[in-house]
């Protein structure tokens, strides 16, 4: 197979829309993505499409910048919480993964198929393209161990630069809304935090 292909989230990232976005153009543009296992996925299928069918993509999505055909299309939710979970609370503490969710309940399913222990610690109200930024900064001097996975002594470090970097950040409508849903294990953190500190 000489063909290259890119997930479709790594498609989104790039062209700073929420992935539905381009299975939305994929649609329209009659384009099917493959489901493969990606070096980055951890054994679970992910949507690729290849280089060619990328670059029709972002054109199709360039052209809908500021056209009125765009307003009609349903809201595609760019807001939601970016959250710190704990993969191991009790075998590696110091183990976290960052990261944006629009759904945090789901994505705690997903991370625990992979990793049964997750807990969240904190979700802050968050913009899907504030991600990127959010994470050089608060993982600044943290050992990175996968794409969006850390390793640090204390967590609560973390947390603290979680909490400096969002309260610079604009205040986001409709936050109460997006927190609701993003706290799926709450009650949780406090145990984990505590069994980190024995």
């Amino acid at each position: 197979m000489d063909e290259k292909y890119i997930s479709v989230i790594d498609v989104a990232k790039e062209v700073g829309k929420a992935k539905q976005t381009v299975f939305k153009v994929l649609k329209r543009l009659g384009i099917e993505s493959r489901k493969m296992r990606g070096p980055d996925s951890r054994g679970q299928l992910i949507a690729y499409i290849t280089n060619v069918e990328s670059a029709l993509v972002k054109a199709e999505i360039q052209n809908m910048q500021g056209s009125e055909s765009n307003i009609s299309d349903p809201v595609i939710p760019e807001l939601g919480v970016f959250y710190v979970v704990q993969l191991e609370p009790d075998h590696d503490p110091g183990r976290f993964k960052v990261g944006f969710a629009s759904n945090m309940a789901e994505r705690l399913r997903a991370h625990r198929c992979s990793a049964p222990f997750s807990v969240v610690l904190k979700t802050w109200p968050c913009r899907s393209l504030w991600e990127k930024t959010a994470i050089d900064s608060v993982c600044d001097g943290c050992e990175r161990l996968h794409t969006e996975v850390f390793r640090i002594d204390t967590i609560d470090k973390v947390i603290s630069k979680c909490d400096a970097f969002f309260s610079l950040m604009p205040c986001l409508q409709n936050s109460n809304e997006i927190t609701q849903d993003s706290m799926p294990n709450q009650a949780n953190s406090a145990d984990a935090k505590s069994r980190a500190a024995d």
